[in-house]
């Protein structure tokens, strides 16, 4: 149980019935203002603003049953000045206090949210400050940058100082547009913390079903002999090999049918459209572009396609099949031990990106500084140093309250 605050050494001695050295666990017999025992347990002492939240914080580790948590709970709103957190608060306040930035804030949620080892790992890098080191290298450059540009504008008459065309501002915005394209290249976090898009594409009747069923492990969809039974898409979150992904059996395309299964298929258009892996179960000549062909049914039909063959019966090529997806999904997600950005930081970069490039292609010296300005103003966005108000409330809010 966490106190944050002024109040939090109060709180603390109130309980424990003295404040213990700071940053050491204290065995302690918690009591309530009457002197009527609690529990036993630890208390730490982090003075601000050498704390998680950048503030006075004590924290309790006490027995879990609901009658102590309610117990000290009910001593502490009897205090006076104390009151419940809200979900996130504590983050928040660190946030407030600069103990952490925004990217840092944001890689917590999803070190939270995370369900495989590559979305911990990822998570761990944007909490552990990755994003944020980048971008003050970055706001050094353009301050640099900067810096030539303010002293060609002032001091243009003096002979140690270069004029606007010089090489450096130039050659270091290229410099800097390059770095940022490169890191707006790379595989974005949705595919991480969402899943890697597989879906299962096909005609009526050749397999799809059965083989989603296979590749979950359990019955997800109903498999009969009769063309058309799916009718939806049905979505199935899993993970294979520590990859996370998001199977798709939809339905079997043809022409007809009736105004239903018309629905049906122009849904599974639109996954199909939206797949990151495509499973192709119908003649390569019909397949997308990039799918992987698969022959199911490979024990009870003699067929000549090409693709890998799978059996959801006998479980022929199964393995295989799943190997083959986790290698493709791999390619398609942020390698190990590199930053992933989420949809927030690829819309603050590209802006960066595009001032950067109008800063290199420009020659008056005044337009180069405000379009370096802007630049420098929309990289504190990313961090959260300016303009972001209206975001915080629902990544906060995200967070449990002992968050």
């Amino acid at each position: 149980m966490r106190v944050s605050g002024p109040l939090a050494g109060a709180a603390l001695k109130t309980l424990a019935g003295h404040l213990p050295k700071s940053r050491r666990a204290t065995l302690c017999r918690f009591q309530g203002q009457d002197g009527v025992a609690l529990d036993e347990g630890l208390a730490l002492w982090f003075p601000g603003p050498g704390s998680a939240t950048g503030e006075d914080l004590a924290e309790l580790h006490l027995h879990g049953g609901r009658a102590v948590v309610a117990a000290v709970l009910s001593a502490l709103d009897q205090v006076q000045g104390l009151r419940p957190a809200t979900a996130g608060e504590f983050t928040r306040r660190a946030f407030e206090n600069g103990r952490i930035d925004l990217a840092e804030a944001e890689g917590l949620a999803d070190l939270l949210a995370a369900e495989t080892e590559s979305q911990r790992a990822s998570a761990l890098l944007l909490a552990g400050g990755g994003l944020g080191r980048r971008v003050d290298a970055w706001q050094a450059e353009l301050l640099r940058i900067s810096a030539l540009v303010e002293a060609s504008l002032d001091f243009s008459d003096e002979g140690d100082v270069g004029d606007i065309a010089d090489d450096r501002v130039f050659q270091g915005c290229d410099a800097l547009a390059q770095d940022i394209a490169a890191m707006l290249e790379a595989p974005p976090v949705e595919r991480l913390r969402d899943g890697v898009k597989v879906v299962l594409g096909g005609p009526p009747n050749s397999g799809k079903s059965s083989l989603i069923n296979a590749l979950a492990g359990r019955d997800v969809a109903i498999v009969t002999d009769v063309a058309g039974t799916t009718r939806d898409r049905i979505e199935v979150p899993l993970a294979l090999g520590g990859v996370p992904l998001v199977l798709t059996d939809t339905a079997g395309l043809r022409s007809g049918g009736d105004a239903i299964e018309a629905i049906g298929i122009a849904r599974a258009e639109a996954a199909l459209a939206e797949a990151d892996i495509i499973l192709w179960l119908g003649e390569a000549g019909d397949a997308p572009e990039g799918a992987l062909l698969v022959a199911a049914k490979s024990d009870v039909e003699a067929s000549q396609r090409l693709g890998l063959a799978v059996s959801a019966h006998t479980g022929e090529g199964i393995d295989a099949l799943k190997s083959e997806i986790v290698t493709c999904a791999r390619a398609l997600l942020p390698k190990p031990g590199a930053l992933a950005l989420n949809r927030r930081h690829r819309g603050i970069l590209k802006e960066v990106l595009a001032m950067v490039t109008a800063a290199a292609e420009a020659s008056d010296g005044l337009i180069i500084a405000e379009h370096l300005r802007e630049a420098r103003a929309a990289l504190d966005r990313l961090t959260g140093r300016s303009g972001v108000e209206d975001m915080l409330d629902a990544l906060f809010g995200a967070f449990c309250v002992g968050k």
